[in-house]
This record gives structure tokens, sequence and C-alpha cells, in this order.
């Protein structure tokens, strides 16, 4: 019988548990909405895309190029310009599958074994968990109701500057931003971009829940404000159109691009997502997040209705802004890794804070997703995360309706 482990190198990464389906009350990772996938638009506008483009299927890069295909580019393009402030042509923009890689391919691009990077020291789990395994180091900086803490920021930009260390980036998701939800304002935006200048580190802006901002105007983009190309910026369609159809984006000037684009490899993100993309949202993108955000602010309310009817004051969290998640800081007794294990046993997946922080201030924290589970899934499930956190921890003391 052959035994993998005999050719695999001491670091390797440990094995794949197999999927066995979603649990019955699923909190955690990006999904959204089902109702809301617009399938018959986004089938109307394939067969029309087909028809139209479906001979340069022949050819790599739909003889768009290594770039991603030329209509949805210049649809990224022509929209960020409105929603975004962000002036840049078709050839600063690279299609990816999806945002994951373009974490991954700027990492290539940037980051070696050993290189120090900053980020919001409470963190998107998918970009803390990347950076530990390339085995970078991570400056953590604090959050505040209004974005990441400039004067920390700085005085930590200051100390490393005076260790000879220069980071490689710094990393921010100002729209709200994953897993805490606040919104960077637009006054930290431009002194980022000034401090960014004056020590000389890029930026890396993950923008992708910007579209999803339930009532407060969206800001524009850091990347608006940079003049001189220290902003690479990053956006995606998962959260705004569906997951599952992996298309996401890099923009950045040329000079930069031309450096990240070889480490692309894969000969093009996926053909048919794109161009079935750039004819849908030539003519429905804007009332489709229109739609999507009245759903998702009713299930973000009903979220917050079910931690106050079940937690009561042991569960402290930020009426969500926008998005899909909610933060939760719940009693210092709760082991949320612990909860994490028992609630999934008994069909209830949610996201310890550990996962989501570079230190141990996620201990007794949760990430709860509310984009998918219906209203009355998002009851039943916080509803049965509240038994069994009592049961284990003694929090809260009392269920209502129990």
């Amino acid at each position: 019988m052959f035994n993998i482990n005999n050719f695999l190198h001491l670091d390797a990464l440990k094995p794949a548990v197999e999927w066995k389906g979603f649990p019955k009350y699923n909190f955690v990772g990006g999904h959204i909405d089902s109702d809301s996938i617009p399938v018959q638009p986004i089938k109307d506008s394939l067969n029309k895309i087909i028809l139209k483009e479906g001979k340069t299927l022949a050819k790599y890069g739909l003889e768009s190029g290594p770039q991603g295909f030329l209509p949805l580019r210049k649809f990224i393009s022509n929209q960020l310009k409105i929603s975004s402030k962000i002036n840049c042509s078709e050839r600063e923009i690279l299609v990816l599958s999806g945002s994951l890689q373009a974490l991954d391919l700027v990492n290539q691009t940037f980051l070696r074994k050993g290189d120090t990077v900053i980020i919001e020291e409470e963190n998107y789990g998918g970009t803390i968990s990347r950076l530990r395994r390339l085995g970078v180091n991570m400056v953590g900086i604090p959050l505040e109701k209004d974005g990441m803490n400039l004067k920390i920021l700085e005085q930590e930009l200051n100390d490393l500057q005076k260790k000879e260390i220069i980071p490689r980036y710094i990393y921010t998701i100002p729209t709200i931003q994953n897993p805490t939800g606040t919104v960077m304002s637009v006054a930290k935006r431009k002194q980022l971009i000034k401090l960014s200048k004056k020590y000389q580190i890029p930026i890396f802006e993950d923008d992708c829940y910007a579209d999803l901002l339930f009532e407060k105007e969206r800001p524009p983009a850091i990347k608006s404000f940079d003049k001189e190309g220290y902003v690479t910026y990053c956006g995606s369609f998962s959260k705004s159109i569906a997951p599952a159809l992996r298309v996401g984006y890099l923009i950045a000037n040329w000079e930069v691009l031309s450096r990240i684009l070889p480490y692309k490899t894969d000969a093009g993100s996926g053909s048919l997502e794109q161009m079935a993309l750039a004819e849908f949202c030539k003519e429905n993108f804007n009332s489709h997040v229109k739609t999507l955000k009245i759903k998702l602010q009713k299930k973000s309310e009903a979220i917050c209705n079910a931690l106050d009817k079940y937690f009561g004051s042991s569960a402290e969290y930020k009426k969500p802004d926008g998005g899909i998640f909610v933060w939760v800081d719940m009693h210092k007794k709760v082991d949320t890794s612990r909860l994490y294990e028992l609630a999934l046993k008994d069909g209830v997946a949610i996201n310890p804070g550990n996962e989501w922080s570079i230190n141990k201030s996620g201990r007794h924290k949760m990430r709860l997703c509310f984009g998918n589970p219906s209203i009355k899934e998002i009851d039943e499930g916080i509803k049965r995360l509240a038994i069994i956190c009592r049961k284990e921890f003694g929090i809260p003391t009392k269920i209502a309706n129990l």
C-alpha cells in the first residue's frame, strides 16, 4: 500500500477532512443569500454572450489577453469610477479566480519567509493563515470605530524604521472590515496614504465587501487618493453576485501589475464566468445589489435580535453597517474555540475568534455569517448555540423563552 507520508516534507499541511455536507445552521464563511442569486438573468446573459463571443473560447485569454475578458475589465473600470472614485483603465485591471487568488499573487510577488507585514490585528482568517504559512512576521494594529488606529500604526512604522526593518506592505480591509465590520473614515484613508508615502510602504487594499453597505454612503477607496502607485486594490464579485462564480480582480499601476502578472500561471480564470458577468453587469449589477442589500439587512436585523433574545448582555456586538457577518464579543468565561467544537457536533457552525486574530484577543470572540441561513434558521441556530454555550460555560445565565 502506498504511504504518501513517506514522501511529504515536514512542513506539509494537515490532511483535509472529507466533506460531509454543510451543517444545518451554518454561520461560517462568506456564503450569501441563495434566493438572491439572479439565476435567470445570468442564464440569459450567458446565452447572449456565448452566441456573440463564443468562438473566442478557442484561444486562451478569449482574445483579450492574460488580464481577463476585456468587456468585464471595462465594466469594472467604469463601475469603480462611480462607486469608489477610482480612476483606472482596463490596462490596470487583472481579473482573477476570486479575491483569494489576489492574496496569493500579491504575497508571491512581495513576500518571502521572514518578511514583515502590517495588518489590522483582528483580520480575515484567510489572510492570517496564508501569512503564517509563509513564515511572515505580522505586526498587528488595533482597530477603532473608524478603522485602523493610525497613531499606533505610525509608532510601529517608526520603530521598525529604527530597526531597519521595511514592511513589505500594509494590508487593510477599510470598508466593512472582516471580521469587525468597521468602516474607515475618509480622513483616515487620506492620512494612511500620507503615511504610506512618508515611510515608502505600499498598501494592499482589500475592498471585497464595499458594495454591501446598507445605508451609509460608500466612501472613496484608499486607491482613489493614490496618485503615485502605492496602493494595490482588490475587489470581488463573490459577495455582490455569487461566491461560487470565483471572479475577483486586482487594480494597480502597470509598473506594479506587470510584476504580479507573471505569477498568474493558470492560463486564465474561468472564461464562461467572465463572459456571463460582463453581459449581466451591464444592465443588472446596480439593481441586483440594491435588492441583495435589502435582504441582507433584514438578516442582519434577525441575527442581532436573536443574539439579544438568547444571549442578552453576555454577547456584545456592533450592529453591522453592511456585509454578511457580525463580530461578537462573548463573556470572558467563553472559549469560542471550544464552543465551535461543541456546536459543530450539534449542527451549528461558527468561526472562532482565534482564527481571526493575530493575538489572544479573539479567544472570547466569534464571527457569525448571516448571509446564507434563512431568518428562521438564524433564530433557531442562535438559540441552539446559546443552549450549548450555557451548558458548557454557564453563559448566558438565563435564556429567554426556555
